[in-house]
């Protein structure tokens, strides 16, 4: 857009004039469409004694925080709080309704995991990241607090959208439930990991080896640092996959799926490293498995999480030395979820073909492995859900 050239004051009050006009008619617009089937209600603050707002047939309440005026950021409109409000209400109840469709949200209201919702006008994380929701916990072991943020439910077009908001709004109960059950502690294996020996490289050397070179490179890192077995030990006893159906075979032995899961894993690693295509494309999928900064690639079980890939990066407190060099690396595990398909909205969706990640091939499984690094793993380890992710592993 271009700038405006200079004008005289009455000139530019003459053009600011029709923007108010516009907010008033947008907040209008919003609250006739949340509204036109009753009253509005009148909006309680984030008061503890408070009784809040009643949502039909659930036990917990939604209060909304309306902040400090001072607060200019954090200063939630009347208008938008009555609009978010009534839109997080109807939302709630529409999930209630449908609660055989969303198996997260109705364990987690019949557990009582969630206390309260509050409305807030904009939601963030320690680090000063918006978001549109935030789970919280609470004093009370097993209960947590979800909060909303009314300016991003604007901006996103949710305001007055229950249908649309309903499965974005269903999706953050995964977070729910798990974040509510942190309580209990993960069973852990202990893997043993010759850090010293790791033969890492600088991501430039990497990128002028040979794919011979890269493959014998990753050779040497499986013996050493990078492993490809779930340290939760999640697969055994379980089923796996024919490649390319949906169809499950029962294991001969225990470690059957563990045993078959780990060769398909190593497989495609060794592809990723291997084409040159890879490398073109995504560049930083080849250089993490081979700098260090990868340390776990593998299938997993976990059947409370909704996600099909995620990256888990340890926290900065738990960085490790590895090499000869003694490099500092804060190390990332790639989890394949093994029964879920990839979503619409998954970078990796189109090259799965609907199966789900257990069921894929070689070349498919590379290229999911690899775009989830290329894309998620710098990113996810600047955010406080990966410290979260360690609490959160399965039992």
């Amino acid at each position: 857009m271009r700038a405006l050239p200079a004008a005289p004051w009455i000139h530019r009050g003459l053009l600011v004039l029709p923007l108010v006009i516009a907010a008033v008619c947008f907040y209008n617009t919003v609250i006739h469409a949340a509204y036109e089937t009753g009253e509005l209600p009148q909006v309680a603050s984030d008061d503890p004694s408070g009784s809040g707002h009643e949502i039909p047939g659930l036990s917990f309440r939604m209060f909304v925080d309306r902040g400090m005026e001072d607060e200019v950021d954090r200063f939630l409109d009347q208008a938008l709080a009555n609009a978010a409000l009534r839109t997080a209400i109807d939302t709630f109840s529409y999930l209630n309704q449908h609660r055989q469709d969303y198996p997260r949200f109705d364990e987690a209201v019949n557990k009582g995991r969630l206390e309260r919702v509050i409305v807030q006008s904009s939601v963030h994380n320690h680090e000063g990241k918006a978001f549109l929701f935030l789970v919280v916990r609470t004093a009370e072991p097993g209960r947590v607090r979800l909060l909303i943020s009314a300016s991003l439910m604007k901006e996103r077009g949710y305001v007055g959208q229950v249908e649309r908001f309903a499965p974005v709004l269903a999706r953050e109960f995964q977070w729910i439930v798990s974040k509510a059950e942190t309580g209990h502690k993960p069973r852990t294996v202990s893997v043993q990991r010759d850090l010293r020996h790791a033969q890492i490289r600088a991501d430039k050397d990497i990128r002028s080896l040979s794919s011979e070179e890269r493959v014998r490179l990753l050779q040497q890192l499986f013996e050493t640092y990078l492993r490809t077995v779930d340290d939760q030990r999640s697969l055994e006893g379980q089923s796996y996959y024919e490649v390319g159906s949906k169809v499950l075979v029962q294991p001969s032995q225990p470690d059957s799926a563990t045993k078959f899961y780990d060769l398909r894993v190593r497989e495609a690693l060794q592809k990723i490293v291997k084409e040159p295509v890879f490398l073109e494309r995504t560049p930083r999928a080849v250089t993490s498995l081979l700098n260090g900064a990868i340390w776990n690639v593998a299938f997993v079980n976990i059947k409370q999480r909704d996600w099909a890939t995620r990256t888990r990066v340890l926290p900065v407190d738990k960085e490790v030395m590895v090499g000869q060099q003694r490099k500092l690396i804060q190390p990332a595990a790639i989890l394949i979820n093994l029964h879920r398909a990839a979503a619409p909205d998954d970078l990796f969706y189109a090259d799965t073909t609907h199966l789900p990640m257990g069921a894929l091939s070689t070349d498919q499984l590379a290229l999911v492995i690899a775009k989830e690094i290329q894309h998620n793993i710098v990113e996810k380890s600047q955010t406080g859900h990966v410290a979260q992710d360690a609490l959160t592993a399965p039992k």
